[in-house]
């Protein structure tokens, strides 16, 4: 089959305020005022509170004269239920405004609670397992009470993207909501807040921003707004994680991580993804394992399912890595590029396959229905039948 892969011809791109750099977490409590802030609440979890970053963000709230109060039980793979107490929160706290400090898992709950709050405003019950009704895209009408975001890992990008990703756990699966009025308002990255990830999160949430990069980049709906920001994503996650990784308190290569993840959520946000998120969202839901660390093991096999429409840009990623392909054929080039993702995992010292993280091969069948129902799988560049996905998941066991 031939290369047919081509960016969109119609172009489309849609980016909230955007703050980045070393100490802007000092101009979070403006943040919120433009936006009208009388009382925010904070959402956030323990492990970012431990670092200092939440208590960071509570103290430039109050310089700025907006009273906070902090709701902190978000947990990796935000829950349904989650959602529906963090909006209980908001609402009975009577706040107008909300601040997420944390990973994806802290903006996603933050979007959804926003959500729900709005459902209530306008005199709908909230009830457990809610957001589970708005999966899809479009289905959220805005406006939505106004938010903040404010990225505590290198790769979720759900600071400046219009969806979010919840787990329903009555069915154990992640859904995945889009909607133009879950764009934030405000997305506040201060490179420093990297610099306490753990290992293990910084591995996993920067080839997640990998993912996103090469992803949007193969997407059906890319276009020539979203690929700069992509491709730019790529060479970042390649030039800084294994720096990252060999120096953990070396802010020069946490702020080309950050970087990479801004511009890769940009990207995604517009250009959508692919076939990897659609079937990591299953695996996630069912595992509640993490999601950069699926993403990393089941990339390459989607790339590789995906060469056969997708050569020329696959050469083009694999330009974007940094590799000598001069000499290449496009499909020489397209496959050291799907060597090299595969071999970025290992050297990050990720597990490589779903059998080593406690994945059973009878539970490859669900994720295979399962993947066909996400809103990603219709922007992977080749058709997926259930057939693929089953395919692609062995081959990945």
């Amino acid at each position: 089959m031939a290369a047919v892969n081509t960016p969109h011809a119609v172009a489309k791109f849609l980016v909230p305020d955007v703050i980045f750099g070393v100490g802007v977490l000092s101009e979070v409590g403006q943040a919120a005022r433009r936006q009208g802030a009388v009382h925010v609440l904070v959402v956030s979890d323990p492990e970012v509170g431990e670092a200092g970053w939440t208590g960071e963000v509570l103290g430039h709230l109050a310089e700025a004269g907006v009273s906070a109060q902090l709701w902190d039980d978000v947990t990796p793979n935000p829950k349904d239920h989650e959602v529906t107490a963090g909006c209980a929160a908001y609402l009975d706290g009577g706040c107008d405004v909300l601040v997420a400090v944390g990973g994806g898992s802290c903006i996603d709950t933050a979007k959804a609670i926003a959500v729900l709050a709005t459902q209530a405003g306008n005199g709908g019950a909230v009830t457990a397992g809610g957001i589970a009704g708005y999966a899809g895209v479009g289905k959220v009408q805005g406006p939505l009470p106004p938010t903040v975001m404010v990225p505590t890992t290198g790769g979720s990008g759900s600071d400046v993207s219009q969806f979010c990703v919840v787990t329903d756990t009555a069915r154990r699966l992640k859904i995945t909501i889009g909607a133009r009025a879950l764009v934030p308002d405000i997305s506040v990255t201060d490179p420093r807040t990297l610099t306490t990830v753990p290992h293990d999160i910084t591995a996993y949430t920067a080839i997640d921003a990998l993912s996103h990069a090469i992803e949007s980049y193969l997407s059906l709906a890319a276009s020539f707004l979203t690929d700069t920001h992509a491709l730019t994503a790529m060479r970042g996650v390649c030039e800084h994680l294994l720096p990252a990784l060999d120096r953990p308190g070396d802010l020069q290569p946490r702020e080309g991580l950050a970087r990479a993840s801004l511009q890769a959520g940009l990207a995604f946000s517009n250009a959508l993804l692919g076939a990897t998120h659609a079937i990591s969202h299953q695996l996630g839901g069912l595992t509640d394992l993490p999601h950069g660390l699926l993403n990393a093991i089941l990339l390459p096999h989607v790339m590789e399912f995906n060469a056969s429409v997708a050569t020329g840009r696959m050469a083009e990623v694999a330009d974007a890595m940094g590799l000598r392909t001069g000499l290449m054929t496009p499909p020489e080039a397209a496959d050291a590029a799907i060597q090299t993702v595969r071999a970025f995992a290992g050297k990050a010292g990720l597990p490589t396959t779903l059998r080593e993280i406690g994945i059973q091969y009878a539970q490859l069948n669900q994720v295979a229905r399962g993947a066909l129902r996400d809103a990603y799988i219709v922007t992977n560049p080749r058709p997926v039948g259930e057939a693929d996905v089953r395919a692609i998941c062995q081959a990945a066991w």
